[in-house]
């Protein structure tokens, strides 16, 4: 098939990863469909309107029939919010019960999608101290896990009849506009960064445009044609908390010696604090590496030089 005649479907495209996505899509001069559950506009995407709680979440698919691959990114913030039992329950919904939609879309179709990707995250394996993580490695335990869990296990059923499903796991993505990294730049900025806790717990990170890069390796590169499963989306340098804090208070130039200690942080976020921000986890990229690709950032530095590139 002729790249220019590829079609990808991004549920998920206005936010932070999706965005990106699509940019780089588009510059690959592949056409991207959007799914939206109100009518909009986007430009030059093509946007269909769903109802992931209907039957049939899309009343027409016809100009989903022959995708290229389908991506869904869609998902609750975790971190907007305290995980109060009403939102967690929303943040499984938000994930599980619209990979199960778009399911059913594909079961509405004639020619489903040669490829579905779901977007998962390492927060499958748990609180793991310094331990190596690869994509093999056991399960842990906590919401996060059973979210992750039960998000994958919705992909599997959802992309039963795509040729291929890969789950991609998440680490902390670095870029200036969104995410965790975006958070944290006003403190820093103004000196008063530091570590989280007692700053020694492993973070599994990627930056931007790698994610963006392995994503397109995944879909488009001949070596990666009939992978499947699972993927650790984290660069091959995770580091700790606190040599995180100190690299990115050296490249703002802005001492980052504050911590923020781990009962303050219960206090504010509850169970999140433990799970989302005082976890440690250590994973390392595996599946991509032993595929082929490359990182244009493999450690700390050079990835912070690449998203916020200095004046």
């Amino acid at each position: 098939m002729p790249e220019t005649s590829k079609k990808i479907l991004i549920s998920g495209a206005s936010g932070l990863i999706g965005s990106a996505l699509t940019q780089a899509l588009q510059v690959q001069q592949i056409e991207v469909l959007q799914l939206s559950r109100k009518p909009s506009s986007a430009g030059q995407q093509t946007v269909l309107r769903w109802d992931p709680s209907a039957e049939r979440p899309v009343s027409d698919p016809t100009p989903l029939e022959g995708l290229h691959a389908a991506i869904h990114l869609s998902g609750a913030n975790l971190s907007s919010r305290r995980w109060t039992e009403s939102y967690k329950r929303e943040i499984v919904s938000s994930r599980v019960d619209t990979t199960l939609a778009l399911g059913r879309v594909f079961s509405q179709l004639q020619e489903p999608p040669k490829a579905f990707v779901c977007a998962s995250a390492t927060g499958i394996y748990g609180n793991r101290g310094s331990e190596l993580l690869t994509e093999d490695s056991r399960h842990g335990t906590g919401f996060l896990t059973d979210v992750c869990e039960l998000w994958e296990r919705a992909a599997a059923t959802a992309g039963a009849s795509a040729g291929r499903v890969l789950h991609t796991r998440f680490g902390v993505v670095l870029a200036p506009n969104g995410g965790a990294l975006a958070k944290m730049l006003p403190l820093f900025r103004a000196g008063l960064g530091g570590p989280l806790g007692s700053g020694r717990q492993w973070m599994s990170w990627i930056a931007l445009p790698d994610l963006v890069s392995a994503m397109l390796f995944l879909l488009l590169d001949p070596r990666a044609g009939e992978l499947t499963g699972a993927f650790n989306f984290t660069a091959p340098g995770p580091v700790t908390n606190a040599d995180f804090t100190h690299a990115l208070g050296r490249h703002l130039h802005r001492p980052a010696i504050l911590p923020a200690p781990a009962f303050a942080l219960r206090l504010a976020f509850g169970q999140m604090a433990d799970e989302a921000l005082l976890a440690s986890s250590r994973a390392l990229p595996e599946g991509l590496l032993k595929a082929g690709y490359r990182f244009q950032a493999s450690d700390i530095d050079a990835a912070l030089n690449t998203v916020l590139p200095r004046p």
